[in-house]
């Protein structure tokens, strides 16, 4: 089922949805199917499943000579997607991104999503290479993510790459994009971004989920300036509780987000990681029933690869 069937099902109701990384090369799918289980309690009606990209890396020979090679640490988005669906019997939406892909790549994956039955993609631009200071796009690849929403658009259309097939026939994948409730870091300001989502949404885009946040004025602020920019499509607010107080200063570098003070002073003056954790918790539970009580379609949290932190949010809430 589409993610946006699942909210207009909800009757108003919030619904419980919750992001996963696909484990890294070598680990047991099992690690990652005890992080869903303690979660299913809770009626999740889809999960998604990140998808990360290549990195290179640099291997000395015994000559002295480096060898760079091209390595993807968490591969397996698809495949993930599929186990998932047939053990637990819940829809998934698996992250397709512009990095590393070319336009054909694409579209053989869309082509095995349709053909196990998986709904739905959340269409992302990517990071950049860590190694690298800015996106690039693969040479016959797309460059911005209104492109891949613009190819998994047509797809449901029946356009394939290959303009001389006939008798194609059209997918129907419910298709989400990213919002940034405190801008995207390369958007110059917030009347920019606001027309790049407007954009995707006008390409094809049929939902918005937020890139996490911690104070829930930037998401009303937001909210409201795509209603007035004429975006009606559900707007999915996205979480995370604090859980370490290393997080403090790794959540701005990482996702350039900002913590509000009052968050921040508590987690800095809480004497270990146990204690901030709580702070974390206790605040995400708060920031969840305010969100909830403005009417929000859904609360979506990630993980990181942990569910304990959300299990214990989700509990005082669902």
């Amino acid at each position: 089922m589409k993610v946006t069937e699942h909210l207009s099902r909800a009757d108003g109701k919030t619904l419980f949805s919750f992001e996963v990384l696909p484990p890294r090369k070598g680990e047991n799918i099992q690690t990652l199917f005890s992080n869903i289980e303690p979660l299913l309690e809770f009626k999740p009606p889809f999960i998604d499943v990140t998808y990360h990209r290549e990195e290179y890396v640099y291997r000395q020979h015994p000559n002295g000579l480096l060898e760079k090679k091209t390595v993807r640490r968490r591969p397996g988005t698809v495949g993930i997607c599929a186990a998932i669906k047939n053990r637990f019997d819940v829809d998934t939406v698996p992250h397709l991104i512009c990095g590393g892909f070319s336009k054909e790549e694409t579209e053989n994956a869309l082509i095995d999503l349709h053909f196990l039955g998986i709904d739905n993609v959340l269409a992302l631009r990517g990071d950049p290479i860590k190694s690298e200071g800015h996106f690039k796009a693969e040479p016959d690849g797309h460059a911005y993510a209104c492109d891949l929403i613009g190819q998994v658009s047509n797809l449901n259309k029946g356009e394939y790459l290959d303009e001389e097939q006939d008798d194609t026939w059209a997918t129907d994948f419910c298709i989400g994009t990213a919002g940034y409730p405190e801008k995207h870091f390369e958007s110059p300001n917030y009347g920019a971004d606001l027309r790049y989502l407007k954009h995707k949404v006008d390409r094809g885009a049929d939902y918005i989920v937020t890139q996490m946040f911690f104070d829930n004025e930037q998401y009303f602020n937001f909210e409201k300036r795509c209603r007035d920019a004429g975006i009606t499509v559900p707007i999915i607010p996205g979480l995370k509780p604090l859980t370490t107080k290393g997080q403090l200063t790794m959540l701005p570098r990482s996702f350039y987000l900002n913590i509000p003070e009052e968050l921040a002073e508590a987690v800095h003056h809480a004497p270990d990681n146990e204690a901030a954790r709580q702070i974390g918790i206790e605040w995400c539970i708060n920031q969840s029933k305010e969100l909830m009580a403005h009417g929000v379609p859904c609360l979506h949290y990630y993980s990181m690869g942990k569910s304990e932190s959300i299990r214990r949010v989700a509990s005082q809430l669902f």
